[in-house]
């Protein structure tokens, strides 16, 4: 199977499945859904940081000296911070989040522009090579899924019905396509540019789990749910180490 048809499989597979299974929220009662989500946000943060640190940064550093990644990876870092600041980039786990309250719309330009870089992601990883592309891939619909499923919650409370927050998702989704393709075309004529987008990429999710995913854990502070937190953390860094072993 040729390398675009399983980029464009594989980020299809991410950007709906996400959407889907994020939906499934739409159908749970709300004590249940607020219950349910910490959990998933505590295993996509592990994944993150595990797909971060045990894969995107070590490959890096084959091609890259370490001064240049850890240059690359602070600048990223700061990169995503501006952006959320000026609100084009932002996640949100909960229904109550002060900032998107009513910001439905605002959520939607930022998915969109978060899973057109998605798209750029996964293509890069997979010109790398197959096993670290389906690695990534299942890394960004890791974290995909709860952040969707908080997604959902807040476009019902900013007044979206049902069927249009998840058509207007699904739309959000597929800028992710976009990024696949470009990233395709553009990066496999410049492979020396793809040890850059790895560090951003990981970056990127560095900033996602901590800046985002594990400052919300915080607003659960039971001694029950920081165990199961932790637990959930190191579940899917593990996961993300058994998947990346040999590759």
């Amino acid at each position: 199977m040729g390398i675009l048809l399983l980029i464009l499989l594989m980020t299809v597979a991410g950007s709906v499945g996400s959407v889907a299974a994020g939906g499934t929220f739409l159908f749970f009662k709300e004590n249940i859904r607020k219950r349910i989500i910490p959990y998933l946000v505590s295993y996509a943060a592990g994944t993150l940081l595990g797909a971060a640190f045990l894969g995107m940064i070590p490959k890096a550093l084959h091609h890259l000296e370490p001064i240049r990644v850890f240059q690359v990876l602070l600048l990223g870092i700061l990169v995503f911070f501006v952006l959320e600041k000026i609100m084009i980039w932002r996640h949100c786990h909960h229904e109550d989040c002060k900032v998107h309250r009513s910001e439905g719309t605002l959520i939607l330009i930022g998915d969109a522009l978060h899973n057109f870089i998605d798209g750029v992601i996964i293509a890069s990883a997979f010109l790398v090579s197959v096993p670290f592309g389906f690695l990534t891939a299942l890394t960004v619909i890791s974290h995909e899924i709860p952040q969707e499923a908080g997604d959902f919650a807040i476009l019902l409370n900013s007044g979206y019905s049902r069927k249009k927050a998840i058509l207007y998702n699904l739309l959000s989704s597929a800028t992710s396509l976009i990024g696949a393709l470009l990233g395709y075309f553009f990066l496999k004529d410049m492979m020396e540019f793809i040890p850059y987008i790895m560090v951003l990429s990981a970056s990127s999710f560095i900033y996602i789990a901590i800046a985002d995913l594990v400052p919300g854990l915080h607003q659960y502070p039971s001694l029950r749910s920081g165990i199961m937190q932790f637990i959930l953390i190191l579940g899917g860094i593990a996961t993300i180490a058994l998947m990346s072993h040999g590759h």
